[in-house]
C-alpha cells in the first residue's frame, strides 16, 4: 500500500464521522481538499519543493487518530513542565488538536477574541467562512489538503480593527498520548485594520510515543495592521511535525514571523507570505539548533506582488553530530513590484564532518527597480577564534560553545519581544550544553 491509500481508505470510511465533529466552514472545503489529496498524492524528493524531505515515508506508518474527540485526560499545567513558562502572557492550552476551551479564563482579552473555530463559527455564522481555507493552498500542497480533509477543530485568533493587544498570547501545544498518534492542528489568524497582536507558540511532547502532528495557519493582516507570531518547537527525537503558515498582507502592515528549533525528530517547515498591498514589510528568522539524527528543512516563499514591499530573512542552522539541515528560500518579485527591497541571508555551521547542510537561496525578479541580495554560507567554527580564545585560557569546549551561541545570538537579538528574547538567549544556552533535558525529571529530550 503506497503512503496515501491509507488516508483515502480512512477519509472515506470516516467521513460523516469527522463532519460530525467539525464545523459547517470546515466542512465545507472537506471533499474538495480530500480530492486534491488523492490526485495528487504526497510529494516525492522529486518535487522541488520537498526535495530534502521524503515526506511519503514519514506518513507511511500507521498512526491513530482521535477521531471521535474523546476527552483527553490531562492536566495541561501538569503536563507542561518545560523550559519555557508563562512569560506573563495570556496563556491558552491545545491538547493535541483540541483547544481546552475550559481551561480560557477569558475569551475577550484586551479586545482580543481567542476561541475555537467550532465554537465561534456557531455563534458567529458565516465570519469564518469569510477566511477559512481562502489562502492555505491545498490544491497545491498535499500535507495542506490531508489536513484539511481530516482537521475537526481549530483554534482563532481575532483581533478586530483597531485593537491593540498589550499583553502577549502564548498557546502551548501539547501532545499527550498512550499510543502512536496523529493530530491534525489549524489556527485562523485575523489582525484587522490598524490592529495589533503579538503571538508566540510552543509545541511540547508530555509523552514518549511517536507522534505526527501536521499544523496549518491562515493569517490575515490587514491595512495597517500589525503581526508579531514566534513560534518555538521544543519536543523530542519521536516527533514528526509538519507546519504550514500562509501570510497575506495588506497595505501598510508589518509582520514579524520567528521560528526555532531547539528540540524535535523530523521538522518541515513552510511559509508562503504574499504582499497585497503597497508599504508593506515583513521580517522573518529561523533559528536551528540540532544533533544526533534530526532534520529540520525550512521552505519559504516571499511573494512580492504590489510595489514598495520590504521583506528580510535571516535563518541560521548549527548542526551537530549526523543532524541534517535545509533551508530554501524564495523570493519572487512580480513585474508590477516596483521599489521592492528584499534581503534573504542563510548561514549555517557545521561541527562535525557527519552533518550536513543544503542550502538555496533563490530570486526571481521580473520588476526592473528593486534593490534584493540573497546569499548562503556552510562553514566550521573559526579556527582563528578558537585559537584567540585558548590563549585566554577559556577551555576548547567551552569556546566553541560560546561561538556557537554568539552564532545564532544574531537571530535572538532581532526578536523585539522582551521576554521572549531573554528567556531564549537562556534556552539555547541550556541546549548547547546539554542541560535543556533535565526540566524537573523530563527524559523526552535525551
Amino acid at each position: 500500500m503506497n503512503s496515501e491509500q491509507q488516508y483515502i481508505d480512512l477519509y472515506e470510511q470516516c467521513r460523516d464521522m469527522i463532519c460530525s465533529h467539525s464545523a459547517t466552514p470546515m466542512n465545507a472545503v472537506r471533499d474538495e481538499a480530500f480530492e486534491a489529496f488523492r490526485s495528487k498524492g504526497f510529494p516525492t524528493k522529486k518535487t522541488e519543493e520537498y526535495r530534502y524531505t521524503d515526506v511519503p515515508t514519514l506518513f507511511a506508518p500507521d498512526y491513530g487518530l482521535n477521531l471521535n474527540r474523546l476527552a483527553i485526560p490531562v492536566d495541561p499545567y501538569e503536563a507542561f513542565r518545560c523550559d519555557v513558562p508563562n512569560l506573563s502572557t495570556q496563556l491558552y492550552f491545545v491538547v493535541n488538536d483540541q483547544p481546552l476551551l475550559s481551561e480560557i479564563p477569558k475569551h475577550v482579552v484586551d479586545g482580543v477574541i481567542v476561541d475555537s473555530l467550532k465554537a465561534y463559527s456557531s455563534k458567529n455564522p458565516g465570519f469564518i467562512e469569510r477566511y477559512y481555507s481562502k489562502i492555505a493552498d491545498f490544491i497545491g500542497d498535499a500535507v495542506t489538503a490531508l489536513n484539511t480533509m481530516l482537521a475537526q477543530d481549530g483554534l482563532l485568533v481575532y483581533v478586530p480593527k483597531g485593537v491593540v493587544a498589550e499583553k502577549t498570547i502564548q498557546v502551548v501545544n501539547i501532545l499527550r498520548s498512550d499510543v502512536d498518534l496523529m493530530v491534525n492542528r489549524r489556527v485562523l489568524i485575523i489582525v484587522e485594520e490598524g490592529a495589533s497582536v503579538k503571538l508566540l507558540f510552543c509545541d511540547h511532547a508530555s509523552d514518549d510515543r511517536p507522534f505526527l502532528a501536521t499544523e496549518v495557519v491562515e493569517a490575515f493582516v490587514g491595512h495597517n495592521a500589525s503581526l508579531e507570531l514566534h513560534s518555538l518547537e521544543e519536543t523530542h527525537y519521536k516527533n514528526t511535525r509538519f507546519s504550514n503558515v500562509y501570510i497575506n498582507q495588506q497595505a501598510d502592515s508589518r509582520v514579524v514571523h520567528n521560528v526555532i528549533t531547539l528540540h524535535n525528530g523530523v521538522t518541515r517547515n513552510t511559509l508562503r507570505l504574499a504582499f497585497r498591498g503597497e508599504g508593506a514589510e515583513c521580517s522573518l528568522g529561523g533559528c536551528v539548533i540540532s544533533d544526533k539524527e534530526q532534520h529540520v528543512d525550512n521552505n519559504t516563499l516571499v511573494d512580492h506582488q504590489v510595489s514598495h514591499c520590504t521583506s528580510h530573512e535571516l535563518y541560521k542552522y548549527v548542526l551537530d553530530d549526523k543532524s541534517t539541515g535545509a533551508f530554501a528560500g524564495r523570493v519572487l518579485v512580480r513585474q508590477d513590484a516596483q521599489q521592492t527591497v528584499s534581503e534573504e541571508v542563510n548561514q549555517n555551521l557545521c561541527a562535525t564532518r557527519e552533518a550536513r547542510m543544503f542550502t538555496q537561496p533563490m530570486l526571481e525578479i521580473y520588476a526592473d527597480d528593486v534593490k534584493c541580495s540573497h546569499g548562503s554560507t556552510v562553514g566550521q567554527l573559526n579556527d582563528q577564534a578558537l585559537f584567540y580564545m585558548r590563549q585566554r585560557g577559556i577551555s576548547l569546549e567551552e569556546a566553541k560553545l560560546l561561538l556557537q551561541i554568539a552564532f545564532v545570538g544574531e537571530v535572538i537579538d532581532k526578536i523585539e519581544l522582551t521576554p521572549l528574547r531573554d528567556r531564549l538567549r537562556y534556552l539555547v544556552d541550556k541546549r548547547f550544553r546539554g542541560e535543556l533535558n533535565k526540566c524537573e525529571g523530563c527524559k523526552l529530550c535525551k
